[in-house]
């Protein structure tokens, strides 16, 4: 008897497992700007991999172009929409929470990539920590463990404050490294980068390097240096992007010198397989998922593949 009431238990929640696993016949992705290299390869790697687990899903991709009101919208569009997953690039790491509570009272799992979202599943990100780490650490070697540097910040969402906090932590470990600057939020663009840049050259006649949190203010910032005839500054900066490859390649961009790749397309794979595998029940051991982040320098440019590279 107690045999059979053990198997019997044993089917049933066999059963409600099962009931309970979803298939992927939807998925809603809200980005960004899909203007932007990095989403484009994102949305690219996100189809593929929902495409291989189902070749007949529907995929809704939208950008939101920065605008927080807009992203809560398209949610709402999503949640109508019946999607069984979300893949979200969030504008703001607290203010979606309300809106995120809402797909999942609906039934439909949260995923946030690139940056946190408070509420999400899970989230898929590159180790932006040892990004600024590795970055900076190059800056420090090339300037021999001694020097005037500036750490040009950014929009205060996890990534960049992780960045930003890596780097931090190696300077610190190198008494003759200076930070002469550490907050100036240059809003992740190239305009941005430019225009800090300009004032850090105006304000400070001796600087060796520069870590930017993004390659958007890197190429900027390499422009205001050419602009002002200030020569051998080292810039370092994250992301691994397309205009920063043809920088580190152009010999009349020297101070480009290095970038801590993120792969936005594998960032995306990651993020789909892991959100199919947590439909059916089997959710990541840790909330956040880090994925590794390699350095692109002028040495190893050529051998870089890519956000736009054949997978």
């Amino acid at each position: 008897m107690r045999k059979l009431l053990l198997a019997a238990t044993a089917v049933l929640a066999l059963g409600t497992g099962m009931a309970q696993a979803k298939d992927l016949k939807s998925i809603g992705i809200s980005l960004g700007s899909l203007g932007n290299p990095f989403f484009i390869a994102l949305s690219k790697g996100a189809e593929a991999e929902a495409r291989k687990v189902n070749p007949n899903v529907k995929v809704l991709t939208v950008g939101y172009d920065y605008d927080l009101g807009k992203q809560f919208t398209q949610i709402d569009n999503f949640i109508a929409a019946g999607v069984d997953m979300i893949l979200l690039n969030p504008g703001d790491v607290n203010a979606l929470e309300p809106a995120i509570k809402k797909a999942q009272a609906a039934g439909i799992l949260v995923v946030a990539v690139d940056t946190a979202a408070k509420g999400a599943d899970f989230t898929v990100t590159t180790n932006n920590i040892q990004a600024g780490e590795i970055a900076c650490q190059y800056i420090v070697d090339k300037l021999g463990g001694k020097g005037d540097v500036i750490i040009q910040n950014g929009p205060q969402v996890s990534s960049v404050v992780d960045r930003v906090t890596g780097c931090k932590s190696v300077f610190a470990k190198n008494p003759g490294i200076k930070v002469l600057s550490s907050d100036q939020d240059a809003k992740g663009s190239r305009e941005g980068g430019l225009n800090v840049m300009q004032s850090h050259l105006i304000r400070f006649p001796k600087i060796d390097a520069v870590f930017t949190i993004n390659d958007p203010q890197a190429i900027g910032t390499d422009l205001a240096a050419k602009q002002l005839s200030r020569k051998g500054i080292i810039i370092a900066s994250v992301d691994g992007a397309p205009d920063i490859e043809s920088a580190l390649a152009d010999p009349n961009s020297p101070s480009v010198q290095a970038s801590a790749s993120q792969d936005p397309y594998v960032m995306a794979q990651t993020a789909v397989k892991l959100g199919v595998e947590a439909l059916s029940g089997k959710k990541p051991a840790e909330p956040v998922v880090l994925l590794p982040s390699v350095l692109v320098t002028r040495d190893n440019v050529k051998a870089y593949k890519g956000w736009s590279a054949a997978r």
